[in-house]
């Protein structure tokens, strides 16, 4: 469910919890006036756990020659 902030005539800055397909506050909650939906200045993104990396999703196959090819004694070419 995505957060969203407002600016109320009256109330000033609120933030707003949506439900998924819900559309945009056209009213304040509180007062009824009419609000405005601001622009985040900044977000916070957190990447954790598996799959955020390309290679996570690496073949067996792949692996295996990567590590022969990080053996000592071998050559590229």
């Amino acid at each position: 469910m995505p957060i969203y902030e407002y600016n109320c005539e009256k109330c000033g800055k609120f933030e707003f919890l949506h439900a998924v397909g819900e559309g945009p506050l056209a009213r304040c909650p509180k007062c009824g006036s009419p609000v405005r939906r601001l622009v985040p200045s900044r977000m916070g993104i957190a990447f954790h756990g598996s799959g955020f990396y390309a290679t996570d999703h690496r073949s067996e196959e792949y692996k295996r020659e990567a590590r022969k090819d990080g053996e000592p004694g071998t050559s590229a070419s």
